[in-house]
């Protein structure tokens, strides 16, 4: 089984972005070079959440009164991986090259991967997640969020108007 695909998300490909001028594709793109290291990185953090998430360990039934129906725990895994499918969508459709879409989509990737990071901490206090696992998907995460800053600084404001004012 090839380990490239655990993410269960798309492989990227530099073909599907064609936002330079044909004949000048030699030129440096700093803003996708960094959105692809950006992609790959969360095709590393959803390799390890899936996995995660995967060995999730419900106990059978409900357990004690004060603890959440296992229904629960799947609605809350499927919660966490739609967030992480969101983020990689929201990573390779920033790439058409508008400001404002840019933005809005780092916006939802930054509010979808904290909250991750976050969620996650429950999985362990409950005994349902091990430790490790999430320690190493938050250290994953913590790479990812280095990356986005760099991908985030390469964007330059075009002469589209953001008209709901916010990323003026």
């Amino acid at each position: 089984m090839a380990f490239d695909h655990l993410s269960n998300l798309p492989e990227w490909e530099d073909d599907e972005f064609k936002e330079q001028e044909e004949g000048e594709e030699w030129k440096p793109n700093p803003t996708k070079d960094a959105c692809k290291a950006l992609y790959l990185q969360w095709q590393q953090v959803m390799m390890l959440l899936k996995g995660a998430l995967d060995s999730m360990n419900l106990k059978s039934g409900d357990a004690a009164e004060n603890n959440p129906p296992n229904d629960y725990w799947e609605d809350y895994k499927q919660t966490l991986l739609a967030d992480g499918y969101q983020v990689a969508v929201k990573i390779k459709s920033s790439e058409v090259g508008l400001y404002t879409i840019r933005m809005e989509n780092a916006a939802i990737i930054r509010k979808n991967a904290q909250y991750i990071y976050s969620a996650l901490l429950i999985l362990t206090m409950e005994d349902i997640v091990e430790e490790g696992y999430i320690t190493a998907i938050r250290e994953e995460i913590d790479t990812f969020r280095e990356l986005f800053k760099k991908w985030v600084a390469t964007f330059e404001k075009d002469e589209y108007e953001d008209e709901w004012g916010l990323f003026v």
